[in-house]
């Protein structure tokens, strides 16, 4: 499994070149159907955008499912604004990709950032009963799940 993310990590750059293959034109016609680029006026300038936000997503993907600390859960920020910039790139109408997308992820951050300080908090609270390093307390508040549909459970 390690090979595995190692080389999707690996071919990341690989994935970001792939706007390199859409043409620079308004309107493309392929099998799936004909795609016409109304906000950027390019294909090209459009699949540069997506990839310079589904990279980073795809990324912290990884990052989160194979994360075993504690604090995780606060990954959920970032992905939560990339899939929110995703969504407002597609949406042709909009005239800016990243409009108040703060207000969007107020109620996501209401959550994770309590929960990240109360668990902050668990751990300093048992720093203070217990005699244990903060690597030793680290590594007992880390979850170890079986398998990748477990890590996916933990999160819902």
């Amino acid at each position: 499994m390690g090979s595995v993310i190692a080389t999707l990590i690996a071919i990341t750059p690989y994935l970001f070149s792939l706007h390199e293959s859409v043409p620079d034109v308004k309107s493309w016609d392929t099998f799936f159907g004909t795609y016409e680029s109304k906000f950027y006026e390019s294909l090209f300038v459009l699949a540069w955008t997506l990839t310079s936000k589904i990279i980073p997503l795809f990324l912290l993907f990884i990052w989160i499912f194979t994360c075993r600390h504690w604090w995780y859960h606060v990954l959920l920020v970032p992905i939560a604004m990339y899939f929110y910039q995703i969504i407002v790139v597609l949406d042709d109408d909009l005239s800016f990709a990243d409009n108040n997308q703060i207000f969007y992820l107020i109620p996501i951050m209401a959550i994770i950032i309590p929960s990240i300080y109360l668990i902050r908090a668990r751990i300093f609270n048992k720093i203070n009963e217990v005699n244990k390093s903060m690597e030793e307390l680290e590594e007992e508040m880390k979850l170890s799940p079986k398998n990748f549909w477990e890590k996916v459970k933990d999160y819902f």
